[in-house]
């Protein structure tokens, strides 16, 4: 999120998260005060390789319930955040057919939640989803969430996934550029209409 009226007007329709980017080089880029939303509301920081310092400055002045770090975050700095704030740590990993799940096991215990988002030239925001059926392969217990070019055209393809014995530690979908009619502009007929296709389990 990125607009003052336009966070309002999404956190009416009551989604589980709400994220803000504090990354300067994103378009998305979020400075500024975040409006009044209800508390149910989680609030989600995303970082890429910043310092903790900055992490822990945004997350006490934001109130953060999550911090996502969607850089090259080793496993002792995530456990380092983990530690120092009151938010929770969500890693992010961009994943394509030749990734290594090995490389997870490390920070098992470094993290809350996992993310799984599609490689590409950007950190995040690509807008293109990867093929989820390489997560049968993820065998660890810790709970991800979705993201990576989720949109009311891959419906069928979500409705399948979800059905599926390796989508059981899926917990969240993580929604971006699909639904954004400018980045950091999102558009709430679209994500209202895909909440209420998620509802009736699309």
């Amino acid at each position: 999120m990125k607009l003052q009226e336009n966070i309002k007007e999404i956190g009416k329709l009551s989604p589980d998260f709400l994220g803000f980017i504090f990354y300067e080089k994103s378009a998305r880029y979020f400075e500024g005060e975040i409006p009044e939303i209800n508390p149910d509301i989680k609030k989600v920081g995303v970082f890429v390789n910043a310092p903790i310092e900055e992490i822990l400055q945004k997350s006490q002045q934001y109130a953060l319930d999550y911090v996502q770090l969607h850089g090259d975050e080793t496993p002792e700095f995530c456990a380092k955040v983990e530690n120092s704030v009151t938010s929770k740590v969500i890693k992010a990993f961009a994943l394509d057919v030749h990734f290594d799940f090995s490389i997870l096991e490390p920070y098992q215990n470094s993290c809350s939640y996992f993310l799984f988002d599609t490689k590409g030239q950007h950190f995040g925001g690509n807008g293109t989803t990867f093929d989820w059926s390489i997560l049968k392969k993820y065998t660890l217990p810790k709970d991800y969430f979705l993201s990576g070019g989720i949109g009311l055209e891959t419906t069928k393809k979500l409705s399948d996934f979800l059905k599926s014995d390796y989508s059981e530690k899926c917990i969240a979908l993580d929604l971006n550029s699909r639904f954004e009619d400018n980045p950091g502009l999102k558009n709430s007929s679209k994500i209202n209409e895909f909440m209420q296709l998620l509802k009736q389990k699309l």
